[in-house]
């Protein structure tokens, strides 16, 4: 397999060509933003911890049949990945109230939600990834009703395989964002799962263990990640 032209830099992956039909290397950074790009850092060996523990994540969706887009860990920062045709539309499911969904609703953060729950946004950063819902996404041609029906569906699949391994390790899925793609026009999970894309929680202490550290000027980011994936790695490894 060879690396040829970028295709695409986001906030925190690369997205290359490659010489095989269909399949993208994607290289993982160390450049951390937060509110839509608006705060810029580095966290130290982010892109590696971030790669390494989607992989993982993505081997044991697979087994509880999540497709998914990855093929192949490469190196420490990068991936082989299918070629998806991205749905323009984040999937977010929560179990505890944090974040935005406290704000709107005036709960308090950390409050256990009754059943976990799914939402929608639309990716746009120049629209801060609005908050919408499938009749916004139907009307706007995002994605057909079947194929709303599906990503949610998966996203709570996720959300019970993800709830799974955390528990074993001693951390609380909070909430988590997954970007969903089509191949062969069927519905794959694309981008990652890491501390960048979800909240995880230490279960006894509450502690923060993830991206949340750097939006709120908490410290320790870096060791909140090496802790994440140590323990993550000795479930799975």
């Amino acid at each position: 397999m060879e690396k040829k032209e970028m295709l695409y830099e986001g906030k925190a992956k690369k997205v290359f060509a490659t010489d095989q039909e269909g399949q993208y290397l994607v290289q993982y950074k160390d450049d951390a933003t937060a509110f839509n790009g608006q705060k810029k850092g580095q966290i130290e060996d982010k892109g590696i911890i971030n790669n390494k523990l989607s992989v993982l994540f993505f081997k044991e969706l697979e087994k509880a049949g999540v497709p998914t887009h990855f093929i192949e860990l490469l190196s420490d920062r990068e991936m082989l990945v299918k070629k998806l045709k991205m749905l323009p539309l984040e999937v977010v499911v929560r179990n505890i109230a944090a974040g935005s969904l406290a704000k709107r609703l005036g709960t308090e953060e950390g409050v256990v939600l009754a059943r976990p729950v799914v939402e929608l946004y639309y990716k746009d950063d120049a629209l801060g990834d609005p908050f919408v819902n499938e009749s916004h996404a139907l009307a706007m041609g995002w994605a057909t009703a079947e194929e709303l029906k599906e990503v949610q569906a998966l996203g709570l699949k996720v959300n019970e395989v993800l709830q799974k391994i955390m528990d074993q390790a001693g951390i609380l899925v909070v909430d988590f964002k997954l970007e969903f793609g089509l191949a062969d026009g069927k519905i794959v999970l694309g981008d990652e799962i890491s501390p960048d894309t979800c909240r995880f929680w230490d279960k006894e202490t509450k502690e923060k263990l993830d991206k949340d550290r750097f939006r709120r000027d908490l410290g320790k980011v870096e060791e909140a990640y090496v802790e994440v994936y140590r323990r993550v790695k000795e479930i799975l490894a």
